[in-house]
């Protein structure tokens, strides 16, 4: 395990190892010369525009629901120690661990970029996701509301979408989405891993309590937006005994809708999550690196298209059973998908074209 001499407050990583594609690898040791009252650090978070030249992300991946995603920032504040876009902070020169969560980048033409695009000859409107990669309402969104913006062009043009965060702070924007929602063009998911508290607070520093993303769910649904909760990812041995009182209290809130998706550990996340367990969870370390091995074919991962999402094995197919029964037991997933409809798309006018008098 990678040393770290005094561990930051309010993060989720432990380490800072040097991006795979760096020439110079640098990681923190023990010389001997730290003092033994060595207290722990608080890391700023530092934020930096991107200047990117698009908003929409295409995917043909086989085992997404989406072909098209929005996100606004790169990196996220919360800090999730499994969180699957962590790799991807080492395509910016950066780590995966601590620079993922305190180093930042947003988009401040995300809203003119994006009705440029869905103004191209030939744009064919699809759903589009918003949030397929880093939390679209993580905390800087409270500041910067670049995802409302989004949000504010698609409702413009009618335009539809779905959404997933866990954060509360999508309630903020329930005016739009219930508003979408009644014309059938937007739903939402809230992402709830456990019901703990303490383990909550552990595993996702910086994101909403397990009882204000259940409250999340129900201004959404008493807004009339399609909401449902996502059990993701499930931690063989460490939070999966909770799927069924997540899923139970997820549709009391009002959700009519429920997925889940097995622990993926590729690239650097599988050092940075066995770090984290071995440092917050040393009695169970062990037991769930094992579990999760057997749900991957005896490796911490494998990215088979397919499986890759829920993993293979008795351990995989017991939580898919259970994830099964749970669902038929607290009426979930009665209609499998939240339906939108495309046809109301209206393509934004290009520079100098004439606005209709007549809306």
């Amino acid at each position: 395990m990678a040393f770290h001499p005094a561990l930051p407050r309010g993060r989720g990583a432990r380490s800072n190892a040097t991006g795979r594609y760096e020439t110079d690898k640098r990681e923190a040791f023990d010389d001997g010369w730290l003092p033994d009252d060595d207290e722990p650090k608080q890391i700023e978070t530092l934020l930096s525009p991107e200047r990117a030249k698009t908003i929409l992300t295409r995917n043909d991946s086989p085992d997404i629901g989406f072909d098209r995603s929005i996100n606004p920032y790169r990196g996220c504040e919360h800090g999730c120690t499994y969180c699957y876009a962590r790799p991807a902070h080492a395509y910016m020169g950066l780590s995966p661990g601590l620079d993922f969560e305190s180093k930042l980048f947003f988009k401040p033409e995300a809203a003119a970029l994006l009705e440029k695009e869905l103004s191209k000859p030939g744009y064919k409107c699809e759903k589009v996701h918003i949030g397929g990669n880093t939390d679209p309402y993580q905390p800087i969104e409270r500041k910067l509301g670049i995802t409302r913006q989004v949000l504010e062009v698609l409702d413009r043009y009618n335009h539809p979408l779905s959404v997933i965060t866990k954060s509360a702070l999508i309630v903020r924007d329930v005016d739009i989405l219930a508003r979408m929602a009644e014309r059938k063009l937007a739903g939402a998911y809230v992402s709830i891993t456990t019901l703990d508290r303490k383990l909550a607070r552990a595993m996702e520093p910086r994101a909403a309590t397990p009882e204000k993303r259940l409250e999340a769910v129900k201004r959404l649904a008493d807004a009339g937006v399609p909401v449902g909760v996502g059990f993701a990812p499930a931690i063989p041995g460490l939070n999966d005994h909770e799927m069924e009182s997540v899923l139970e209290r997820a549709a009391e809130a009002g959700a009519t809708r429920a997925m889940f998706v097995t622990l993926r550990l590729p690239l650097e996340i599988k050092d940075l999550f066995r770090e984290w367990l071995e440092d917050a969870r040393p009695d169970r370390a062990a037991r769930v690196m094992s579990l999760i091995r057997q749900t991957r074919g005896g490796r911490d991962y494998d990215a088979q298209w397919g499986t890759r999402m829920k993993g293979t094995g008795p351990v995989a197919e017991l939580l898919a059973k259970r994830f099964a029964l749970a669902c038929k037991r607290y009426g979930l997933n009665r209609e499998r998908t939240i339906e939108v409809d495309t046809s109301q798309f209206r393509v934004p006018p290009k520079a100098g074209d004439q606005m209709s008098l007549f809306g």
